[in-house]
């Protein structure tokens, strides 16, 4: 098979790459994927951060030597926080493209200089996230707010998506940010953006002050196409009808109908063991 007709892996500890998989289907049609679901091992978000970076190397090599990727999405900011150094190391040679957490698109966008962050414990405990917030804080001036999330995430696994629940979490801590004076939010998980309409109406109960909401999933897309294009590995539109491909460590059946729920459409899921060594 010619390298250029390989698919893009992407994978998260659960479904919120998917929200990084609608903008990679948007923006390029023919590429083929292959989305990784580690819903066994989730949330990322609570957990060391050395399991992390065991899963994340784990699950890499069998998107790229079992299933034969010709670049890979890490579509977690925890994961991406942990490992992507290790997985950039471990395989020069491949495009890998991580979530970055968004802070200096939302240090460009605010006006009060104030930026409320919404992610996991783990995203913001992590070094890489420490060293940007630290480089950004000194050469901006602008104030970043950090707010852990627990329990967000799961949210959004469990399908909770417009429950009282979410509601109630996304108050406790999204309101202590608007209270600060944030005027932009970024949404610092994967999960989150699928909470958007929740967090957008919280906002609208809150203040009447305009509230900018930072999604990077359309910053990583473009990255994505940009190397592919680079390194000759993208596929001419129109050339392939592209396939979608799932695969998770937890319940194929819950997965189909994340698909269907979130995306509208539901691939065949193949379930895999924990250890795919």
């Amino acid at each position: 098979m010619n390298k250029v007709v390989h698919p893009i892996g992407v994978f998260d500890s659960g479904i919120g790459g998917l929200s990084v998989l609608r903008h990679i289907r948007e923006k390029l049609p023919a590429e083929h994927l292959y989305y990784f679901a580690d819903s066994g091992y989730a949330p990322y978000g609570e957990k060391p951060e050395e399991a992390v970076i065991g899963r994340t190397l784990e699950i890499a090599r069998h998107l790229l030597k079992s299933r034969h990727c010709k670049a890979l999405v890490v579509a977690c900011n925890t994961a991406t926080a942990a490992a992507i150094h290790l997985l950039r190391e471990t395989y020069p040679k491949t495009p890998i493209i991580g979530i970055e957490p968004g802070l200096k698109p939302a240090a460009s966008a605010t006006r009060t200089r104030v930026v409320g962050v919404l992610a996991t414990e783990r995203t913001i405990e992590s070094s890489k996230f420490k060293l940007l917030h630290r480089e950004l804080d000194s050469s901006t001036g602008v104030r970043f707010i950090m707010q852990p999330c627990p329990g967000l995430a799961d949210i959004v696994e469990k399908k909770e998506l417009h429950s009282e629940r979410a509601f109630e979490l996304v108050r406790l801590y999204l309101l202590p940010l608007i209270a600060q004076d944030a005027d932009t939010i970024v949404l610092g998980c994967t999960h989150y953006p699928f909470l958007r309409h929740v967090i957008e109406k919280v906002v609208s109960e809150s203040t009447a002050k305009p509230i900018h909401i930072v999604d990077t999933g359309s910053a990583v897309t473009r990255q994505l196409a940009r190397v592919l294009e680079m390194q000759s590995l993208a596929n001419a539109p129109g050339s392939t009808e592209a396939d979608i491909y799932a695969m998770t460590t937890g319940d194929a059946f819950i997965l189909e109908k994340q698909f269907e729920h979130l995306l509208n459409i539901r691939p065949a899921v193949v379930e895999v063991h924990s250890s795919l060594t």
